[in-house]
């Protein structure tokens, strides 16, 4: 699973999940490609018991975000603002570039 198309930054939509989950949109704070997940800011909360570390860390219950599978997410393109499959432009010159599947917007 190490060719994902998701990268840092993205805006992703969640497909799957309870409904209180499924549609909200959120940026990926980070993309695990060797598992295959990404986590996504806002989305897939959990709380974790936590001790503190050193003097000043946060301890107690924190409530944090966990990885969600790739396959779950879609890009959500900037221009047109739908989630979208992404397809790849290669160039005269063999550059590549990520575009949206619905507008040709590359981003």
């Amino acid at each position: 699973m190490s060719n994902l198309r998701i990268k840092t930054g993205d805006t992703v939509v969640l497909l799957t999940g309870d409904a209180k989950d499924r549609g909200k949109t959120g940026k990926v704070l980070e993309v695990s490609p060797k598992e295959g997940k990404v986590i996504v800011e806002g989305l897939n909360k959990v709380k974790k018991h936590v001790k503190p570390r050193k003097a000043g860390d946060p301890s107690g219950i924190i409530e944090t975000e966990s990885a969600i599978y790739a396959c779950k997410v879609q890009v959500v393109c900037p221009k047109c603002n739908k989630p979208t499959r992404i397809g790849t432009k290669v160039y005269e010159d063999g550059k590549k570039d990520r575009c949206c599947k619905k507008c040709g917007e590359t981003f």
